[in-house]
């Protein structure tokens, strides 16, 4: 079957009981021998097999997703209603079975093993891959991981709080897209520096102290300024959650300057359904329900109630010692600017990449088989003020296939209008996690040559 430009391959569409749903495209042609499994967004429902696959298929892989264990199109989460056999496959089982499926119907219908297997996702997409390493170490020889939702319910309270934080006591927006580009220049402007050439991004957003009071209206004036309330709820967001005690609750709740942005998603009409639903059938035992509002979430012991569900979904396990010693290879990343309704806290995977370091032995030990890109001006999974195109299978396929480790990946920004591989703003050299990049003080800014890796 061919489907816009894709080469010729056979589709399967099959469930595993009791109702994991999966769609599988095998080419005709060309198979490179390998398999892939790729991750879906979201609470998933639906077979995104348009995402991520077109591309493995065109390099010649047998190519796999799957809805996760339920149907839902609407996104609104009624399914995971008291329902465990549902969550448990969302959280860790659809993903592991859609793999031994795949792979058996790949070597069936080539009468073949494939000599390696991948995964690639991002988001939940990205929490699927982690569970993997995980919870199943030897389903895959690679994975590629981007902005892994792997602490799901905590990521939803900093959603909520930004969210909430962005409102007054009437739920009216107390912050505008004007004020919030007014933010972000004057954060650009105090931190462009940090990586060595004035160019719009910010190298790395946590040696960016800027403080949002500076920008308060002074005397007679109101206009390019804030009001004091903008300026505390701003610092709300930078701060994370907080119990009314004034106790953070989570080391990893803060969002990022430079991220102001992605931040006006918080102050739409209504809060993202998402989170919402999540909360009232996904997050609790029991389920609160559909009664359940935002206005009931209580910052001083619900995050208490997480840990039962999160057994299911969480992908935080730092000990990684088993998929290390089946030879497997982890490339994780996730943009400085990652923020809005629908995005992860970059902090909760640094936090989670530093655990493992300290579990595994240190840096050596861990770069040996893991490292972590974290890309400046990025947000969700794409998008930003980035040089956020870059081929992470390549670089994993030289990893694990010929042991050329990524020392370093090169990120495209391309023209948003034109949107055309060939129309290259700018490039930047990305690197493994400490590292970051920084400008050498000589040569073209808008060339990745011109960058070298810096020690934070």
């Amino acid at each position: 079957k061919r489907k816009d430009d894709l080469p010729a391959h056979c589709q399967v569409k099959g469930y595993v009981t009791p109702q994991v749903g999966f769609e599988i495209r095998l080419p005709v042609n060309n198979w490179n021998g390998k398999f892939m499994e790729t991750g879906c967004g979201g609470t998933c429902g639906v077979i995104t097999i348009d995402w991520l696959c077109p591309g493995p298929l065109r390099k010649g892989y047998a190519c796999i997703t799957t809805d996760m264990g339920h149907e839902d199109r609407s996104g609104g989460g009624l399914w995971a209603y008291n329902n465990p056999q549902e969550e448990i496959d969302w959280g860790f089982r659809a993903t592991h079975v859609t793999a031994i499926a795949g792979k058996a119907i790949t070597e069936q219908y080539y009468r073949k093993t494939p000599s390696k297997a991948y995964f690639m996702g991002c988001s939940t997409g990205g929490r699927q891959g982690m569970v993997e390493a995980q919870r199943f170490p030897w389903d895959f020889d690679g994975i590629i991981a981007g902005a892994p939702a792997s602490d799901q319910s905590g990521t939803i309270m900093i959603r909520l709080w930004a969210a909430l934080a962005m409102r007054d006591k009437d739920g009216k927006s107390i912050l505008s897209s004007t004020d919030l580009q007014l933010v972000h220049d004057a954060v650009v402007d105090t931190c462009d520096m940090n990586d060595g050439v004035k160019d719009g991004l910010i190298g790395d957003p946590r040696a960016c102290h800027f403080d949002p009071l500076k920008l308060v209206c002074k005397g007679q004036s109101s206009t390019e300024c804030l009001s004091m309330e903008q300026a505390n709820a701003l610092k709300k967001i930078y701060t994370g959650p907080m119990t009314s005690k004034g106790k953070e609750i989570y080391i990893d709740g803060a969002l990022m300057p430079g991220a102001e942005l992605a931040f006006g998603g918080y102050f739409e009409s209504k809060f993202s359904s998402f989170d919402v639903n999540f909360l009232r059938y996904m997050a609790f035992v029991p389920d609160p329900g559909p009664n359940w509002q935002p206005s009931d979430l209580n910052f001083d012991r619900d995050y208490k109630r997480f840990g039962m569900m999160e057994s299911f979904y969480a992908g935080t396990n730092p000990d990684l010692r088993k998929f290390k010693a089946a030879g497997g290879k982890i490339i994780l990343y996730h943009g400085w600017s990652d923020a809005g309704p629908g995005g992860i806290p970059p902090l909760k995977t640094v936090d989670y990449y530093e655990t493992v370091e300290k579990t595994m032995g240190g840096p050596a030990a861990t770069q040996d088989f893991f490292r972590l890109f974290m890309i400046p001006g990025m947000g969700h999974c794409g998008g930003g003020e980035g040089a956020l195109d870059i081929d992470y299978l390549s670089h994993l396929e030289a990893w694990v296939e010929k042991d050329h480790a990524p020392d370093a990946m090169i990120g495209k920004h391309l023209d948003e209008e034109r949107n055309d591989p060939k129309n290259i703003k700018f490039t930047r050299p990305v690197y493994p996690y400490p590292l970051r990049a920084k400008y050498k003080g000589s040569g073209d800014p808008n060339d990745a040559a011109s960058f070298v890796p810096e020690s934070p």
